[in-house]
């Protein structure tokens, strides 16, 4: 009984897209807070801390002072990242509503549109701000960025995208 009705739901679902102002409302809320948690797990096993992490998101605007600010800087950092992360969803969005094989092979268009957010950051957007350190990419952190780019951030914004955007019967990974 439940799983008929599951069923029927989902049904309901396939049968209609939503409007892309959601879809990259939770592609972007979904990416970034997969990419923050990546962040903080992978930096604290490194021997840093929650709050320092979003510091140096805040440090891109602030530079050195994002440090010494406590959770009030940590969360403008929080913020931030979560902007900017609403940002690259809706550049996703916009390439994928004009570009229908993003839709139907999501983890192809996710796999480069996340190394592509990879290089944006690094070569332009980091260099551009206030980050207070000089980035160095031993081959180990460029693999581990990467990958993470590629598997919470682009990824997941495809399958979302490829999910709440084609319509029913259309080939698509699910």
């Amino acid at each position: 009984r439940i799983g008929g009705l599951l069923r029927r739901v989902s049904e309901c679902n396939m049968r209609r897209t939503v409007a892309w102002p959601i879809v990259s409302l939770w592609a972007g809320l979904t990416a970034g807070a997969l990419d923050i948690l990546a962040a903080v797990v992978i930096n604290t096993l490194r021997g840093s801390t929650p709050m320092r992490v979003l510091q140096s998101v805040a440090s891109g605007l602030l530079g050195q002072p994002a440090f010494d600010g406590g959770w009030s800087t940590a969360l403008l950092g929080l913020v931030l990242h979560f902007a900017m992360m609403l940002i690259i969803a809706a550049f996703f969005c916009a390439l994928a509503s004009r570009m229908a094989w993003a839709r139907r092979q999501p983890l192809l268009a996710g796999s480069i549109y996340g190394v592509a957010v990879y290089a944006v950051m690094n070569i332009i957007v980091v260099p551009l701000s206030a980050f207070p350190v000089k980035l160095s990419y031993p081959p180990s952190a460029l693999a581990i960025g990467l990958l993470v780019h590629i598997v919470v951030i682009g990824v997941p914004m495809a399958l979302i995208v490829a999910r709440l955007r084609v319509p029913a019967g259309s080939a698509v990974l699910r």
